[in-house]
């Protein structure tokens, strides 16, 4: 009898451990600094291709019409990558350029650098309050808005991985053009139509992809040739307070 209580025990233990380990790390954020303003709170659940994507998430008025960034990759949103400058001998952080990266919320963002690019830079950077490290794992995040919200919007949310290649974005697709190979498969935008006047989660559809090496800012709805990069995000949801 001790025997068979030592053994279900044992058992119990070990689905008390397994139960644990599956729990999915969840990151939290916040971002803005305005006061009397709106929340929005951002949900982003991991796919099983998930593997360091960078993101832009951005706020539009019902028209599509941009309206503010409300988080952007920090590599992106400052024009420094982490591992951009080898000049040393060893990876150091650099400036860099990635238009394929995300130039769906580039253009429509619409603030041109000194360059003549769409493109933040250290000289022409994103808002402190909107930049921050890509997350690892599946977050939440909460925005403070500009300005208060009232009635209808959409979030609008674009990622994009390297190295994720696909039969139909392969490597050799575009030879001659190093800003698609940065990118491979194009980033996908996804959106929410919001209406604060509804309080409910919304959840974000992939709507289009980006141009697969950043040259305009246009949104292609065709997904067909889309593979692993539609499964970075495994499900994406809105909620406003």
């Amino acid at each position: 009898m001790k025997t068979k209580i030592l053994i279900l025990s044992f058992i119990l233990a070990g689905s008390v451990i397994s139960a644990q380990k599956k729990q999915p790390i969840v990151d939290t954020y916040l971002y803005g600094s305005s006061d009397n303003c709106s929340l929005i709170t951002l949900k982003f659940e991991k796919g099983k291709n998930h593997n360091h994507p960078l993101f832009a998430i951005w706020l539009a008025d019902d028209n599509g019409r941009f309206l503010q960034t409300l988080y952007v990759s920090q590599s992106i949103g400052k024009g420094v990558f982490e591992h951009g400058n080898r000049n040393t001998g060893r990876w150091m952080p650099g400036e860099i350029q990635r238009p394929a990266a995300l130039p769906y919320w580039a253009h429509q963002r619409g603030i041109k650098n000194e360059n003549g690019t769409f493109l933040p830079t250290p000289k022409n950077p994103e808002l402190d309050a909107r930049t921050g490290a890509t997350p690892q794992n599946s977050f939440v995040m909460t925005f403070i808005t500009e300005k208060p919200l009232k009635g209808k919007y959409k979030v609008m949310l674009e990622l994009n991985q390297s190295w994720d290649w696909n039969d139909y974005w392969h490597n050799n697709r575009y030879p001659d053009d190093k800003e698609y190979k940065t990118s491979s498969q194009p980033a996908v935008v996804y959106c929410a139509e919001i209406d604060t006047n509804t309080k409910k989660e919304y959840v974000m559809k992939a709507i289009g992809h980006s141009h697969y090496s950043g040259k305009d800012g246009s949104l292609y709805t065709d997904l067909s040739t889309l593979s692993t990069a539609l499964k970075i995000a495994d499900k994406i949801t809105v909620l406003v307070k």
